[in-house]
């Protein structure tokens, strides 16, 4: 069988590229084998990567054998929480895409026949998976782990706490002090925030989509059997080697479907809207936000996580893990149990053994959820003509209305929370945050942690073009499309106009005449741009809308 390795190991004309590969411990033997990427966005930059160098070591006795010869190679990743807040989370979203286009890069340049992916943090996980739809080529991933919770005051505590801590300082609430023990205790160690934030609600994905091994989403960082999953990770790609069996021939429309279904049954981060859209670019499937909002519909939100629940992911873990999620979503006809996974079987195949345990409450059933429809909801209307998205899960209001309180960053916003200058009541609106003009999309933790840390997380809207962080609760509404930039109604806004949320009707609406914004739009002058160079300009000039997936491709 002919290898695309082959193009580096066979024949007189390739003696320079052996040289070189024996130079990294190949001998002969090994130029008869599958060649095989194993790369991970291992780092000291952020606890969620820490795992990825030793998962890749552990991936590697997997691939290695009389098929197989593995190399280890990385890629960058960024801390999300680190840059939250500032200049540096414009590089976020960014960061997926050289991830992914990084991975593609050393694939194609080495001429790998197939991958190991091993990530931890938000953008890492789905520019993996992007990269995988994109080479398609025989690939599995493994998420680098869950960390486990901080414990303050008896209580267990995640990275959330400390970002609304900030804003319970600032209004007084708490002492520095107390501010400091949060920080102190928030992250005990290795691994991604503990809670169905993105990088959990990622991991989620990649298993429920089948390009996991079964159970190994939850597995906590520290675990050794998350070494052991990385082991059986590697061993398993010589079995999708020998049988050709690649993403794309996993990750179809019904495959993303029942990705959407478990992210909506676990409550999950508004984030995988976007990555998922991205994910299914990339492997040529015609996904929309049409496909969230039906099943958003019909789809009930089951699982007690936080931010807004109970539990934390290691709680999920001790009770099955997704395996769990997916065989109660299965036995109620709400995912395809006939879509193909990695382990070579079906996601009802992989699930027969599965027994749901009856003395549990992290995971509801459909029969009494915790909400009838799932956590995610799509919004259209006057002001998002393209869609918008809401984390529906722990709000309990259907309708909000109120005047806007325009602001054009982040960081504006902020300080007129700190001035008391944002009441109750209002409809705070942030633009110039979207791919293109952020640039970069931020997430804004910051702003939604420290109006639920004010005391003010009920009573007031937050509406931009920008993005939330998985850890957001509360009345938040990103993804506004088109986004200010390109002049959707979001950049015609003005201080005082009468904003109406509507969750019931799926419907974001300013009570301003077409006319009126026709008006407005006329006189209207576009900020200038951030960045007039870089990386961050280059991707302003390249990246589509968030109603598309904020691919760069397009």
């Amino acid at each position: 069988m002919k290898k695309i390795s082959d193009d580096v190991t066979k024949g007189i004309n390739k003696s320079a590229a052996r040289a070189m590969l024996r130079a990294v411990g190949l001998q002969d033997e090994d130029f008869q084998k599958f060649q095989v990427g194993i790369v991970s966005a291992g780092n000291e930059v952020t606890p969620c990567n820490l795992t990825g160098p030793e998962l890749s070591k552990h991936a590697k006795l997997g691939v290695n054998g009389k098929d197989s010869a593995g190399l280890i190679f990385s890629t960058i990743a960024v801390s999300d929480g680190i840059s939250m807040g500032h200049e540096g989370m414009r590089a976020s979203l960014v960061s997926r895409e050289v991830i992914a286009d990084s991975v593609e890069l050393v694939m194609h340049a080495e001429r790998f026949d197939g991958m190991v992916t091993i990530a931890g943090c938000d953008k890492s996980l789905p520019g993996m998976l992007m990269a995988a739809a994109r080479v398609n080529l025989p690939s599995i991933f493994l998420y680098g782990g869950s960390s486990l919770p901080g414990t303050y005051k008896g209580k267990d505590i995640s990275i959330v706490d400390v970002f609304e801590g900030i804003g319970a300082y600032e209004k007084g609430n708490i002492s520095e002090q107390e501010l400091y023990d949060i920080e102190c205790a928030a992250c005990p160690g290795v691994g991604s925030c503990a809670g169905m934030f993105t990088a959990n609600t990622m991991a989620s994905v990649g298993e429920a989509i089948g390009m996991s091994l079964p159970g190994t989403a939850s597995i906590p960082a520290e675990d050794i059997k998350l070494r052991d999953a990385a082991k059986a990770s590697g061993l398993q790609l010589n079995y999708l080697l020998k049988n050709d069996l690649k993403p794309r021939d996993i990750m179809t429309l019904d495959a993303f479907r029942n990705a959407i279904t478990t992210v909506l049954a676990l409550g999950g981060s508004t984030n995988a809207v976007l990555h998922l859209l991205a994910i299914a670019y990339e492997a040529k499937v015609n996904l929309n936000l049409e496909d969230f909002d039906s099943l958003s519909r019909n789809v009930p939100h089951l699982a007690d996580m936080k931010p807004f629940g109970k539990y934390h992911m290691v709680d999920l873990n001790k009770i099955g893990g997704v395996p769990i999620v997916s065989k109660i979503l299965l036995e109620n006809n709400l995912i395809n149990g006939n879509c193909l996974t990695v382990t070579g079987k079906t996601v009802g195949e992989n699930l027969e053994e599965v027994k749901i345990p009856k003395n549990q409450d992290v995971i509801s059933f459909p029969n009494n959820p915790i909400s009838k429809e799932g956590g995610i909801s799509i919004l259209k209307g006057s002001l998002s003509p393209k869609g918008s998205v809401v984390k529906t899960a722990g709000i309990d209001i259907n309708e909000f209305e109120g005047p806007a309180k325009v602001f054009e960053s982040e960081q504006d916003a902020i300080s007129a929370l700190f001035n008391d200058e944002i009441i109750k009541g209002d409809v705070v609106i942030i633009r110039n945050e979207g791919p293109k003009g952020g640039p970069g999309m931020r997430e804004m933790l910051q702003i939604t942690a420290a109006i639920k840390g004010a005391g003010l997380g009920k009573d007031v809207l937050l509406i931009t073009d920008g993005r939330f962080s998985g850890g957001t609760t509360g009345l938040c509404i990103g993804h506004v499309a088109p986004e200010s930039f390109d002049l959707g109604p979001i950049a015609l806004c003005k201080n005082g106009d009468l904003i109406k949320l509507n969750l019931f009707e799926r419907s974001l609406t300013i009570n301003v005449s077409e006319e009126e914004l026709e008006k407005r739009k006329k006189v209207y002058t576009q900020p200038e741009p951030r960045y007039k160079s870089g990386v961050l300009f280059k991707y302003s000039k390249l990246v589509s809308g968030s109603d598309i997936g904020a691919v760069t491709n397009k």
